[in-house]
């Protein structure tokens, strides 16, 4: 059996260069089982990417510790080029901290650019599930064509997650969270499967529901398949919230209150993300729009659509309203609009990709009257930043959308009001993995003659798969027939291409 060259010795997670580690053998071990919420990889780099696992025997348990002793444990881990870890390329091991609800967040480093990977976790005598990942290919190259899966809006309650089984399945590269990971809702009798406990607020509320989620086999395979790039949305931390006490919030909630609940959520947040632990949150406020390369490719601009927003205009609701035209009101803030706005000046790569969180082009329904949770109670915000990129010459903004429990292929318009004017982006919106039920099988655009520009509509369930190239983007939409009943066959339900330098919707 093969021997590292080198050792990697892990010092806060962070992977450096030392002696040499044999691969494990079996263990055996006397206490229960810890890796029931499997293994995860994320943040993927040329040369590192990170590895997460939470250990949690008893992972429903009402004090949010997964049944885990007061008291720390060490957690070996391993990145090996193969599924039979006979040649280790990067180990070491880690503090799994009683305080952080025995979740790590290793970055194993000295990794080769464009590669695949397999990794696992050894702790308490038990050895973790083996999860596959890959980092991002070097600066200045294209690398391989990127398969890339993107989904969002997973209630629990309203059905299973075939959706995440048949992202796994499909052998991406990489997949983007874009939000509503977990849902904050009260148990609902009569529903699929039911929220253990009522409307979760403390920090043990938060963890019990992100185990009762990652106890679930489908989403541990999606995670276990490739790395993931995250971003939330409202309901990791309560309902359409804008950075504020809100007045209709559930529970109604005092400032305090609500700080200390905003504080909870993203604590569990990072928790139970693979993120870098340059994200690790600072009391009520978490670092999250960032930006990952993707070699020459793409460059991926994740945003934070709900830290930093003003309230919602008019009430929130689908309103007909000039407030939402109101120059001072934004949906990213000032220090993330220019943020986004430098880094697509830069032209790292041939794609520009923005990972965000709520429906971006206009959508107005037969009444005339727009969502006020979306862009479109933004519309300054969004006119600047489609401005933005005109003015910086971006040859391909592609906008990836989740929020709204429906699939939408989109045209970006310099002037909505006027069908005429010019296709400036695109925007690929995916459905739900299984927020809002089984949907239907409707593909007929709502209101298609107030919204020329909305190109393409899907009720059911599912994910939106691409396949990145340098010389164009296919994106298919998977659609799954059921939630409602397990295991459901996926189909594709519209497929589309974008093509280099050519912004706009092409049928496949």
């Amino acid at each position: 059996m093969k021997r590292l060259s080198r050792r990697t010795i892990v010092l806060g997670g962070l992977a450096t260069a030392g002696s040499v580690v044999a691969p494990w053998h079996t263990a055996q071990a006397a206490v229960p089982f810890p890796f029931k919420l499997g293994v995860a990889s994320g943040e993927p780099a040329p040369d590192s990417v990170v590895l997460w696992t939470r250990l949690a025997p008893s992972p429903l348990n009402a004090d949010g510790q997964g049944g885990m002793a007061n008291a720390d444990v060490t957690v070996e881990w391993q990145v090996s080029t193969n599924e039979r870890f006979s040649s280790l390329v990067s180990a070491g091991s880690v503090a799994a901290r009683y305080a952080d609800a025995h979740s790590v967040h290793v970055v194993a480093g000295g990794l080769a650019p464009d590669s695949d990977y397999y990794y696992r976790f050894r702790a308490q005598g038990h050895i973790s599930p083996v999860g596959r990942t890959r980092t991002a290919p070097a600066v200045g190259t294209f690398g391989r064509d990127l398969v890339m899966a993107f989904a969002s809006c997973a209630h629990y309650e309203s059905g299973y997650y075939t959706a995440y089984r048949r992202i796994a399945e499909d052998n991406p590269g990489l997949v983007l969270h874009l939000g509503d990971y977990i849902y904050e809702d009260a148990a609902s009798a009569g529903s699929v499967r039911e929220h253990l406990g009522s409307e979760i607020v403390s920090l043990a509320d938060y963890r019990r529901r992100y185990a009762q989620y990652k106890s679930d086999p489908d989403l541990q395979a999606a995670h276990a398949a490739a790395p993931w790039l995250v971003v939330p949305d409202d309901h990791e931390v309560e309902n359409n919230y804008a950075n504020m006490v809100r007045a209709d919030s559930s529970p109604a909630l005092t400032a305090a209150e609500w700080t200390a609940r905003r504080t909870a959520a993203y604590r569990a947040y990072y928790e139970n993300m693979p993120l870098r632990p340059s994200s690790a949150p600072s009391g009520n406020a978490i670092s999250l729009f960032r930006r990952v390369r993707w070699g020459q490719l793409a460059t991926f601009h994740m945003l934070d659509t709900r830290q930093f927003r003003d309230d919602q205009a008019s009430g929130d609701g689908w309103k007909v309203s000039t407030d939402a035209d109101l120059a001072s009101r934004s949906l990213t803030g000032a220090a993330q609009e220019t943020w986004l706005l430098d880094g697509l000046a830069q032209h790292y790569g041939t794609w520009d990709i923005l990972g965000q969180q709520v429906f971006f082009a206009r959508q107005l329904n037969s009444a005339g009257a727009a969502n006020m949770d979306a862009w479109d109670g933004y519309r300054a915000s969004r006119s600047r930043i489609q401005q933005g990129w005109l003015n910086r010459g971006v040859r391909n903004p592609l906008v990836l959308t989740g929020d709204v429990h429906q699939a939408w292929a989109n045209d970006l318009k310099a002037d909505y009001a006027n069908p005429a004017s010019a296709t400036i982006g695109t925007e690929l919106v995916c459905t739900s993995i299984s927020s809002g039920g089984n949907g239907t099988a409707s593909t007929t655009i709502p209101n298609v003659s107030n919204n020329p520009h909305l190109k393409f509509f899907s009720d059911r369930r599912g994910y939106v798969r691409t396949t990145i190239s340098p010389t164009q983007v296919r994106a298919d939409f998977r659609a799954v027939a059921s939630v409602t009943e397990h295991a459901a066959p996926v189909s594709t339900v519209g497929s589309f291409v974008i093509v280099d330098g050519q912004p706009g919707l092409r049928p496949a």
